[in-house]
Parts: structure tokens; sequence; C-alpha cells
């Protein structure tokens, strides 16, 4: 049954089948070789999935989003970012880095977030002189932080698969977060001082600093509402989404005024769009994951790696290793429904902490968003300016992949980057 199982799950991603129905068709199929006359599980198993409060962070999280968007708060975050650090070579490319940072303590979605900052930022970028590859590759791999800085959707996923605090892993990604945008953006200004791109820049002015920051602020609190009111425990992960969304509603339409009432109803049909093809995925996955679970294929793998070495630093190694192989072909949801039960059992048995390797996966998965051929930053960053082409793009992704990569590795084997935040709050939120 397990041979079937990943065999027709690889052979239908192959032939382009969406990665949902690929999944699906493939624990059919699975069931069906196996001589299962119980196939109505399938479907059991979809429906049960789903019936979690904590899976209602998902949408919610994605409507705050899709509100915060729409209603012009990128801009005003991009313009308290250039006022900050505007005076540093390549500003443009560090400011859509920094922007990408304060936009993903919003969204959680790492597309949303390269489309919100990208598309006003890249065509900019190349209007100061910035070659259009690399505009595009700097806006998609900052837009991947989208993922690590909460609120975020990979964490709520893999909390709810293996019951780790969403709150705790929240925690473990703010500080890798961050070093993933501070590394970018040592990048960028070496980059743009060696080639000369971007134009001069300004010193700092403390008033237009303080008038960017008025106009921001109220975007800004919103993830400092959400953070402090789980850690404070005033509300769970779940209902500070439900919070977020109406803060974002109340600050778009009623203060702001950059959404209109009646345009509200098409903002929750996107929202309604993106998240459920998140929750198809997550349906399919979970029957997916039962077959793997029923075959004991996690105690099987744990055996097979542990004769080969128990050392845990070279596990570590390995898996981070297939982890962002596997990202160039399988999107993040999907990722973490299949690899997380088979990869958990594992590295509990080393004794590597269950929020450190939460935050190792969503690192792994988001950094799977910038590589080819899935790369899905990489086709939204495309789409932002008609002078980018996807192939320029990639020319220059590599470099920006390295330095992601070095920040994983650190994180991998310096438990504390990842740990300090959850041990400051004191954990088990």
């Amino acid at each position: 049954m397990v041979a079937v199982l990943f065999i027709s799950l690889v052979s239908l991603m192959f032939i382009g089948v969406p990665i949902a129905a690929s999944i699906g068709f493939a624990t059919l199929a699975s069931m069906i070789s196996g001589g299962s006359t119980t196939l109505y599980l399938v479907a059991q198993k979809m429906v049960t999935a789903l019936d979690s409060t904590t899976l209602i962070a998902i949408p919610l999280f994605v409507l705050a989003g899709a509100i915060m968007g729409k209603g012009g708060i990128s801009k005003r975050i991009i313009d308290l970012s250039y006022e900050i650090f505007g005076w540093i070579p390549g500003s443009l490319g560090i400011v859509t880095v920094v922007a990408c940072m304060f936009f993903a303590a919003l969204s959680g979605s790492s597309p949303a977030t390269v489309a919100a900052i990208g598309g006003i930022m890249v065509p900019a970028m190349i209007e100061d002189g910035y070659p259009a590859g690399y505009s595009a590759a700097v806006a998609a791999s900052g837009g991947i932080i989208g993922c690590i800085i909460p609120p975020s959707i990979p964490f709520v996923n893999y909390g709810l698969i293996t019951g780790v605090s969403v709150g705790d892993l929240f925690a473990g990604g703010i500080v890798p977060g961050i070093l993933m945008g501070v590394a970018l953006c040592i990048l960028i200004s070496i980059q743009a001082t060696r080639n000369h791109w971007g134009s001069r820049t300004h010193g700092i002015d403390g008033k237009k600093v303080l008038a960017a920051l008025k106009k921001s602020i109220l975007a800004l609190l919103m993830p400092v509402i959400i953070l402090g009111g789980i850690y404070g425990g005033f509300f769970t992960p779940t209902e500070a989404a439900g919070v977020a969304c109406v803060y974002g509603m109340v600050v778009a339409c009623l203060i702001y005024r950059t959404v209109q009432l009646r345009n509200l109803m098409d903002i929750a049909f996107d929202g309604v769009l993106t998240s459920s093809m998140i929750m198809f995925i997550v349906a399919a996955a979970n029957a997916f994951s039962n077959i793997i679970t029923t075959q004991q294929v996690p105690a099987a793998l744990s055996a097979l790696v542990l004769s080969i070495t128990d050392n845990k630093n070279i596990v570590l190694l390995l898996i981070n290793i297939m982890l962002l192989i596997n990202g160039c072909f399988m999107e993040e949801t999907a990722t973490t429904y299949i690899y997380t039960p088979i990869l958990f059992p594992l590295i509990t048995s080393l004794g590597v902490n269950p929020v450190q390797f939460g935050v190792i996966m969503v690192m792994n998965m988001t950094m799977g968003l910038i590589t080819p051929p899935l790369g899905i930053n990489l086709f939204v960053a495309t789409s932002l300016d008609p002078r980018v082409k996807l192939s320029n793009q990639i020319r220059y992704i590599l470099p920006l992949f390295l330095v992601l990569f070095v920040v994983l590795m650190l994180v991998t084997y310096i438990p504390s980057i990842s740990l300090c935040m959850v041990n400051l709050i004191g954990g088990g939120v």
C-alpha cells in the first residue's frame, strides 16, 4: 500500500494534477490496492480533518491579511520603512525586505506578502536602476518571511498535527524571521554597493520618520494586539484571528477609509478562494497521513535512519536537505501534512525540541517558494511588472537563497535562536 501511495502521488503531480487532488487520488489508489472495502473512510478522514476550532484560525488570518492588504496598509508600511532605512546603500531593496517583515506580521501568507509589497516596490526598484529580475527576486525572497514571522498559517497547521502550542510556535518564529530579514538586507546592501545599483540615498529626517510612523501606527499595532493578546492570556490564537479581522475592518473601513463597506464582499470572496484551497489540501492530506500512520511508516523510517546514524546533527542535516528538495515540487501545506507525521516521531526520539523543529520545517518549506520549478513566489513576483522575466529572476535568486540557507543552518544547530522568545514568555501558551 505504501509503495502505491507514494508512486501514485509522484506520478499524478508529475503530469500536472493539482496537489490536493493528487493526494486524494493517491490515497484512494493505495486503499484499493490493499483490498480495502471501507473507502468511505477517505471521505470521513477528510471531513474530520476540518472539524477543528484551531483550524478556523486559517481562514480568519487569510481574511485579516486580505483586508489589511486591500486597505492600503502596504503603502504606509513602505513609507515608514523608507524613511527609516533609506540612507543605507541598496535602500529600496532593503525597504522591500523590511516592509515584507512588517506586512508578514499582518498576513501570515508568503504569496500575499509578495503581492502586497512587491506590487509597489518592484516597479520602483526597476525605475531606480535595479535589474528587473533582481528586483523581483528580492520581493520573492523577502516574501517568504511572511510564513515565519507570526501570525503564520504553516505554524497553525504544524501545531494542529503535533499538538504543539501554536502560541509557542509563533514565538519561536520571531527571532528566525528577523534574522532572515537582516541577512537579506546585508546582502542587498553589499550587492547594490558593488554593482552601483540604485540612486543616491537620503539621510534620516526625524520629522519625516515621525510623520510616517503616525500614518502607519494603527497597522503596526495589529501584531501587537494579536501576540500581546495570546501571550497575555486574553485569547487563543484562533480567537486572535477573529480579533484581527474585526480590527482590520475597523482600521480599513472607518479610520483609514480606504475600503468601502460594499467592497468587503469582494475581499471576503478572495479570502474564501484562498482558504478553500488550503482547506482542501488539509482535508486530503489528513486521509493520506492516516495511511502513513496505520502502515507504521514513521516507525520504519526512524528505525532505518537510526540504523545508519544516531547522530542528531547529521539526521537534522539530512532532513533539511530532503525538505529543501521537496520544496521545489510541493506546496507548504501539503508538505506539512505529509512529512510531519513521518518526521515528528523521529526528531522527538532524538531529543529535538518540537518548537525548534517546527521552525526548521516551516523555514524549509517557505524557502521552497523561491526554488523552481514550483517556486510560487517567483511566479507571483514575475506577474508584478511586465519587464520581469522568470528566467532573469532565477539568475539572481541563488545568492539570496544561500544567505537564507545560512540562517536555516544557524536555527538548526543553535536551538536558542528559535527558543529564546518561547523561554522568555514562559512557554506552554
